[in-house]
C-alpha cells in the first residue's frame, strides 16, 4: 500500500511541474498570438497546477494514520482540496468569459499559425501526462486524470480551430472557442462538486444500492431485521457501515459465526469498513426503535 501511495506522490509531482511549464508556455504563446482560448487554456492549467499543488500536500497528509484528534485519519484532505480547486476554476473561467464576450462583437486578429504550433505541443504533452496517470484510483487522481483528459480535447479544439482560422482568416472563432471552452469546464468542475458535496453530506456512494445491501443482510439465516443503518464513504473510495442488525433470541450466544457471515455479505457490496450492533429481538436499542414503537410496520424490510 505505501509503495502504491508513493507513486501517486511522484505521479502527482511530475504533473505538477509539467503544468506549471505549459502554464507559462501558454500565457507567453497566448499574448503573442494574441489568443483568448489560449489564455483561457493557461488559466484552466493554472487551475489544474494549483488541484495538483493541494492535491500533493493532502495526499501526503491523507497517508497519516488515524491519531486522537481524528478518528477517522485524514482522508478527505483531498476531498478539501478539490473543493478549493473548482472555487479557482469557476471564478476564472468568469473572468476568461467576461474578455471573450465583448471579442464576439468585435473581433482582433489572431495569429494561427502561433496557434497551431501550441496546439500540437498541448496534444503531445497533455496525452503523455493523461496516459501516465490514467490508472488513478482516489477522487484526487480521477479529476486529475480527467483534467488532463479535458486538457488533451481542448487541445485537439484549438487545433481545429486555428486550422480552420489558418484556411479561412475570420478571427471571431477564437472567442467562440473560448466560450465553449468556457462552458466546458465549468461543466466538469459542477460534476466533480456535487459528488465531493455528496461525500461531505455522508450521503449513500453512487455505486452502492442501500435496498440490495438491506435484502442481502435480511437474506442471512438468522436475521430478523435491519435498522440504523448508515452507509458512507471517506474519501470516495472507503466506504464504510454501520448499523443494527435485529437476530433471533438464541442466536446472540454463537453470534460471532453470524457477525462473520455478515461482514462477508458487507464485502460483496464494496464496504471495508463496518461497526455493526446485534441486537435479539426483544431488546431493540438506536434511533429507529421509537419509531417502531410509533409504526410498527415500518421497522425492518419485510424478507
Amino acid at each position: 500500500m505505501h509503495s502504491h501511495n508513493h507513486g501517486k506522490t511522484s505521479n502527482i509531482s511530475w504533473a505538477i511541474l509539467l503544468n506549471l511549464a505549459f502554464t507559462i508556455l501558454e500565457v507567453i504563446g497566448g499574448l503573442l498570438t494574441n489568443s483568448l482560448t489560449i489564455l483561457s487554456d493557461a488559466l484552466h492549467d493554472f487551475g489544474d497546477s494549483l488541484v495538483l499543488i493541494l492535491a500533493w500536500f493532502a495526499e501526503k497528509k491523507a497517508e497519516r494514520k488515524p491519531d486522537h484528534k481524528r478518528t477517522f485519519g485524514y482522508k478527505r484532505l483531498s476531498l478539501a482540496a478539490a473543493v478549493i480547486t473548482s472555487v479557482v476554476l469557476v471564478s476564472g473561467s468568469l473572468f476568461i468569459l467576461s474578455q471573450a464576450v465583448p471579442r464576439l462583437f468585435n473581433p482582433e486578429p489572431v495569429n494561427s499559425q502561433g496557434m497551431i504550433l501550441l496546439a500540437i505541443i498541448g496534444v503531445t504533452f497533455n496525452g503523455l501526462g493523461f496516459l501516465k496517470l490514467r490508472s488513478g484510483e482516489s477522487m484526487n487522481e480521477r479529476a486529475l486524470t480527467w483534467h488532463l483528459l479535458e486538457d488533451v480535447l481542448g487541445w485537439v479544439v484549438v487545433l481545429i480551430g486555428s486550422v480552420i482560422m489558418f484556411f479561412w482568416n475570420n478571427p471571431i472563432i477564437d472567442p467562440i472557442m473560448t466560450i465553449g471552452y468556457s462552458i466546458f469546464i465549468l461543466w466538469g468542475v459542477s460534476k466533480n462538486l456535487k459528488e465531493s458535496l455528496n461525500i461531505l453530506m455522508q450521503g449513500v456512494p453512487s455505486h452502492i444500492n442501500l435496498e440490495h445491501l438491506e435484502k442481502g443482510l435480511l437474506s442471512l439465516k438468522d436475521v430478523v431485521a435491519v435498522h440504523d443503518v448508515h452507509v458512507w464513504s471517506l474519501d470516495g473510495q472507503t466506504d464504510v457501515f454501520t448499523g443494527h442488525v435485529v437476530v433471533k433470541d438464541d442466536v446472540i450466544k454463537k453470534s460471532e459465526v453470524l457477525k462473520t457471515a455478515i461482514k462477508e455479505e458487507l464485502s460483496k457490496h464494496h464496504i471495508e469498513h463496518s461497526t455493526l450492533e446485534l441486537e435479539s429481538e426483544s431488546a431493540c436499542s438506536g434511533i429507529d426503535c421509537q419509531n417502531q414503537h410509533d409504526h410498527p410496520h415500518t421497522y425492518g424490510v419485510s424478507s
